[in-house]
């Protein structure tokens, strides 16, 4: 046994006295639908609804355990981080300051402020995460605290890898393939490390985020010109140091990419047929087994849902995505002619199942033709075919802008 996989389960171990392991569930759904037995091992169901309590348990218990008199420790954190170290500031009877950026929706400042209670302050500083984070470091040297990174540290790691403990207890083996979602590595790197070569394994990043896939490409951490903000528990620009140091040799096929939109529809199955509410970066491991399905085929696969803290304000936007991804759902601009009539036989070819979503039109008597912003929801993503085919039959021009990110952003 190696001395990381020994320190993997003291921490394990400890942990039992703040909170239970969170179950290992055969997922009946997902086992038929890929021909594979299928595990979740639901970190969703932690007490803060995510796996970041565990690192800050761990960190937190070894700096205790060296000098108990140390008693402020800070953070910056837009989400599930500030919420495990609040947790765990309750737990040891410390005091925890945490910076997060103006920004951050009230809902993630409100159950930070929850979970720490009176033992934590929340300071809503800068309009981007660098700036937040400049602010508590900065403040964190002034007031003589300890700094809580939220992934790139060997203690945050050992205590991310009591997620391997479990489910090597709670399955009684090594599963074949564990997937994980990366975002500054933690989780990953320390689950890695516990299994070592004894299972293989599958790493999610999105598409938007493809930090560890970059660093690999490069032998180094390096910062992405730009991330997409979507799944915010991985998007990350750049990959941690001490997380990048354990995950260097993995074989870069085995790291993968969830397309943003995709993971909408994933989001969108778990609840719908299971009940089960996961954030995006918490749908990331889910998501990816449509790639690996061939690899998984008769294999025991966990997969771990890393967090559950979703925005049911953010619903819309994932159903909206969803739609788009599925081709269920199309934007387009009509160049309709101005005339008596022309709208009512655009109206006519529209089929039983195509229903109108969005309708902006301004008649100007100055043209022939006006712009009709429309969007079309339908059964079946095939029926588009047919309604474009029946407006070129009827001599109209369109743009399809279902696709068109720059448009989307001011119009749809």
């Amino acid at each position: 046994m190696t001395q990381f996989r020994t320190l993997a389960k003291v921490a394990e171990t400890a942990m039992r006295s703040v909170f239970e392991a969170t179950p290992l569930q055969r997922n009946a759904h997902l086992s038929q639908k890929y021909s594979a037995e299928i595990y979740l091992k639901r970190e969703d169901l932690t007490p803060v609804r995510s796996y970041k309590l565990r690192g800050a348990f761990n960190a937190m218990r070894k700096v205790l355990a060296a000098d108990p008199t140390k008693d402020l420790f800070v953070c910056a954190s837009a989400g599930n981080h500030a919420q495990g170290m609040a947790y765990m500031c309750r737990h040891f009877g410390v005091r925890g300051v945490i910076f997060m950026p103006v920004t951050t929706p009230q809902q993630k400042v409100f159950k930070t402020e929850v979970f720490g209670g009176d033992s934590i302050e929340v300071r809503l500083t800068g309009d981007y995460f660098d700036d937040t984070l400049a602010a508590a470091q900065e403040y964190c040297v002034e007031a003589g605290g300890t700094f809580l990174p939220p992934f790139d540290d060997p203690d945050v790691i050992e205590g991310q890898a009591s997620v391997g403990v479990e489910i090597e207890n709670q399955l009684r083996r090594v599963p074949d393939r564990v997937v994980l979602p990366v975002g500054g590595g933690g989780l990953s790197a320390g689950v890695t490390q516990y299994f070592g070569a004894d299972c293989a394994y599958t790493l999610v990043e999105p598409e938007g985020g493809k930090s560890l896939a970059a660093a690999l490409a490069e032998g180094a951490p390096t910062t992405l010109e730009h991330v997409d903000s979507f799944v915010d528990g991985a998007a990350v620009a750049r990959i941690g140091a001490t997380t990048f140091d354990a995950l260097k040799d993995i074989d870069p096929s085995d790291v993968r990419a969830a397309p943003e939109d995709r993971i909408c529809s994933t989001i969108l199955e778990i609840l719908n047929v299971e009940g089960i509410v996961l954030e995006p970066a918490g749908a990331l491991a889910i998501d990816i087994l449509s790639d690996i399905k061939d690899e998984i085929k008769g294999k025991t696969v966990v997969c771990v849902t890393s967090g559950g803290n979703f925005d049911f304000e953010r619903l819309n936007e994932v159903k909206e995505r969803s739609q788009r991804y599925e081709g269920l759902k199309k934007y387009f601009i009509l160049r309709l002619p101005q005339r008596p009539g022309a709208l009512k036989e655009f109206l006519g070819i529209l089929g039983p199942d195509d229903d109108i979503a969005r309708f902006e039109y301004l008649k100007k008597s100055a043209r022939n033709f006006g712009s009709v912003l429309i969007g079309i929801e339908t059964k079946d993503p095939t029926n588009f075919e047919r309604l474009f085919a029946a407006i070129d039959a009827l001599g109209m021009a369109y743009t399809d802008i279902t696709q068109d990110e720059t448009l989307a952003q001011f119009v749809i």
